[in-house]
């Protein structure tokens, strides 16, 4: 297998530290990251951040089509060389947190399987987008920042449990695969790796009275982790119109002692929560979603 090294060696391209970039050069996790994807015939494979290609020549074999994703347009000429014996490859020089999933989904009649080394600067914009996308992709793989991953896949109670956490689990099934050295990259990343796989669900673990809202409650309630849940909702913009009492009375309802922290909070109470708070806060409709 042609390495990262030996391209970048053959075309003299210096890896750009503005974005972050950092070059998978091991064999074996490109393998393993593809053996992940489980690519077939009949998917449409979105690749996040191609860079040379590597991963990408293992999937093409597999998928069905496979849409290559490169903002840097020195690496895109690089790519449509090097990929250039591939016909169901296509290369698109973009920001990958301004690529519409769902045009493409669209087009090609069919959810998306996304996979990629993901930039440590913009990992978890990249999960929110995705997110934002979900109902356009049926499963990802991603080679995150170990950190990052670990408060995607935490649970309640867990320092890593967070924003992140809720958001994503209330709508995927989440997995660590494996650890990635840092001693596997071009270059080395001052740090550690981790492979994750989700698979999205068609609707919320919990049925939500509104996803939107339920959001913003939960991002209330981790604004400031040291203080009580009551504390972080009683200052919350969302439910500026609420009194003390009534956020109380939503709190005694959903059987949640206001003094606990919101990193104990399980997703069912998260959403069960936000819907007595949505119940009680706005009978006109008058919260902006988002």
């Amino acid at each position: 297998m042609t390495t990262p090294g030996e391209i970048l060696r053959r075309y003299g391209i210096r890896p750009d530290k503005r974005r972050g970039q950092s070059f998978l050069t091991d064999s074996n996790t490109v393998r393993k990251i593809a053996q992940a994807a489980k690519a077939a015939p009949e998917d449409i494979v979105v690749e996040i951040g191609a860079g040379f290609g590597v991963l990408t020549r293992q999937i093409a074999g597999q998928a069905g089509r496979l849409i290559a994703v490169e903002i840097d347009a020195r690496l895109v000429e690089i790519l449509q060389k090097e990929l250039a014996e591939f016909e169901r490859v296509e290369i698109f020089q973009n920001d990958i947190l301004k690529f519409d999933f769902s045009y493409i989904s669209k087009q090609y009649k069919s959810r998306l399987k996304v996979v990629g080394n993901v930039p440590y600067n913009i990992s978890s914009p990249v999960v929110f987008h995705l997110l934002a996308h979900r109902s356009a992709i049926s499963e990802f793989t991603l080679m995150l920042q170990k950190e990052v991953v670990e408060r995607l896949i935490s649970p309640p109670g867990h320092k890593s449990y967070g924003v992140p956490s809720v958001l994503l689990q209330m709508h995927a099934d989440v997995e660590r695969l494996f650890d990635v050295s840092a001693t596997c990259f071009y270059p080395r990343p001052k740090v550690e790796s981790s492979v994750i796989h989700g698979t999205f669900r068609d609707q919320p673990l919990v049925e939500l009275t509104d996803e939107a809202f339920f959001r913003r409650i939960v991002k209330a309630a981790f604004a400031q982790r040291r203080k009580m849940l009551f504390n972080n909702l009683k200052h919350a913009q969302i439910l500026e119109n609420m009194s003390g009492a009534e956020i109380q009375s939503a709190l005694d309802e959903s059987g949640i002692d206001g003094k606990r922290r919101g990193e104990t909070l399980s997703l069912k109470e998260f959403a069960l929560l936000s819907n007595i708070l949505k119940s009680k806060a706005q009978p006109s409709g008058e919260f902006v979603n988002g």
